[in-house]
């Protein structure tokens, strides 16, 4: 796309689904422009990357599962195809889930989980403490039971964003390497923003795919403004030892006294343990209570991750709305449309977000998976709300 032609659609947000957004609409052949001074930044840089749609499953949240499902089994051809397209592999890595139980408060609330995850008619196997330590030797003795889920697989999120800048740049996808300070609204239309610089920016539509941040933007109108909040994350990576048997051969996680703790192997020899979730708004500090708690449940879960050299730590922002599932498609205000929301999914929901947002962004129509997620679910609440 020529720079000054106007484009179809401008995303605003570089993050991975304002970056798969814009790859697939420049591939229906959209003229497409992104909209952010770092793309290829955001949640993605600080997220473990785990394909979790089994044994991330809550209680009430049956809906969520399926677009969760249906974005793992694209997941495969996804890979694949951005792999082809820009030659950058992203990390996929098939090697599937252990779900594990310390105490018996523990064991209880996992064999819960495993009801649901049957009622629901997801394949998981449950699995002694023994048979457990028998797949990963490092866990620790008093592992009581766990949850063996193969088709919850993991990519490297790091490696995903830079292939998907890499893809929109060889699509043609025009950079704007700076921030939205407010919507255009000419007429009871979105027709564009204007940039923290003073830049006037026209598109035919605009996406609003700005993670957290997106219930931030100046100029959308209140009634559509989404719902959206930053809850903090923060991760810790460590290198594990080569040797001739892996020190985890794939993703361990467990409740631990309440809290979640998870351990990401990656291919590279790195080792990602998150995360922590917390109402702090917008702070992003690494505090010695988030890194000391995660250290110390994941050495209940797995002892010897004490010796390993401690690389990097880091806290995020997941974009999380009232029920904890995205906002995809057309808003109530004509050439406005949201991708955001996405909370602890946004990895894992990638490859669907893309496909349901090229295709309502070229033909008008919502796909019928992605209709649930309509944003209008929000703000039509609140324009029919009755005063008490």
């Amino acid at each position: 796309m020529s720079p000054t032609r106007t484009p179809d659609v401008l995303v605003v947000g570089g993050g991975i689904i304002g970056l798969v957004t814009a790859w697939r609409a420049a591939q229906r052949g959209l003229a497409t422009a992104v909209l952010d001074p770092e793309p290829g930044g955001g949640a993605a840089q600080v997220a473990a990357g785990m394909l979790a749609a089994v044994t991330e499953l809550h209680h009430g949240e049956q809906t969520l599962l399926g677009l969760n499902l249906e974005s793992a089994r694209r997941y495969p051809d996804f890979a694949a195809e951005l792999t082809d397209a820009t030659g950058r592999g992203l990390g996929y890595r098939r090697s599937g889930t252990l779900a594990v139980a310390l105490d018996a408060d523990d064991r209880a609330h996992l064999r819960e989980l495993h009801a649901l995850q049957q009622r629901s008619g997801l394949d998981a196997q449950w699995l002694s403490g023994r048979e457990c330590r028998r797949l990963e030797p490092m866990l620790a003795p008093g592992v009581r039971g766990g949850l063996r889920v193969d088709g919850d697989h993991q990519v490297d999120p790091r490696r995903l964003a830079a292939a998907l800048v890499a893809a929109c740049d060889r699509a043609g996808v025009v950079f704007h390497r700076a921030w939205a300070e407010r919507l255009t609204v000419v007429r009871d239309r979105a027709t564009g923003v204007v940039t923290t610089d003073g830049t006037g920016l026209e598109a035919g539509q605009v996406v609003l795919a700005a993670g957290s941040l997106s219930g931030r933007l100046a100029g959308v109108p209140e009634a559509v403004l989404p719902p959206v909040r930053p809850v903090k994350g923060q991760v810790l990576r460590l290198t594990m030892p080569a040797r001739p048997t892996p020190f985890l051969s794939r993703t361990v996680r467990a409740v631990v006294r309440g809290s979640h703790v998870y351990l990401v192997p990656r291919e590279n020899g790195e080792l990602v343990v998150g995360a922590t979730s917390e109402e702090t708004g917008w702070d992003t500090t690494v505090t010695a209570g988030g890194v000391y708690e995660l250290l110390r449940d994941a050495h209940e879960l797995v002892p010897g991750i004490t010796e390993l050299p401690l690389t990097e730590t880091r806290a995020g922002l997941r974009p999380a709305s009232p029920d904890n599932a995205p906002l995809l498609g057309p808003t109530g205000l004509a050439g406005l449309l949201l991708a955001t929301g996405h909370h602890r999914n946004g990895v894992l929901l990638t490859p669907v977000t893309g496909d349901v947002m090229a295709q309502v962004l070229a033909t008008g129509e919502l796909p019928e998976e992605a209709r649930p997620f309509t944003p209008q679910r929000f703000s039509t609440a609140v324009l029919t709300e009755q005063p008490a």
